[in-house]
């Protein structure tokens, strides 16, 4: 998986392009960990992102709950079949997606 991270001022934007399972979960978390301090605006770009596993799923719900205390996320351009695993799990009720 490929991780592309823009920063400008408080508002960040995280490009995943691949697959987000049980390998490239944990570098993502990682690089969420070290990049989010003073963030206020997450935006997870979702456009080249063609799989995520409950190991993905884990660590963007983790990133929702940090967001949470610190400003807001959004997921935008996310795939069909990704969509569905949001749909299937019930989380789109919790996430901010946007078309």
């Amino acid at each position: 998986m490929d991780i592309k991270i823009t920063k400008s001022k408080k508002q960040m934007t995280v490009t995943l392009n691949g697959k987000l399972d049980t390998l490239t979960a944990p570098e993502l978390e990682k690089r969420l960990d070290n990049e989010l301090d003073g963030v206020q605006k997450l935006i997870l770009d979702f456009s080249g992102l063609t799989y995520i596993s409950s190991a993905g799923l884990r660590v963007v719900m983790t990133t929702v709950q940090t967001m949470e205390e610190q400003g807001s996320m959004t997921i935008k351009n996310v795939c069909p079949s990704v969509m569905d695993v949001f749909k299937v799990t019930g989380l789109t009720g919790f996430l901010n997606i946007e078309a």
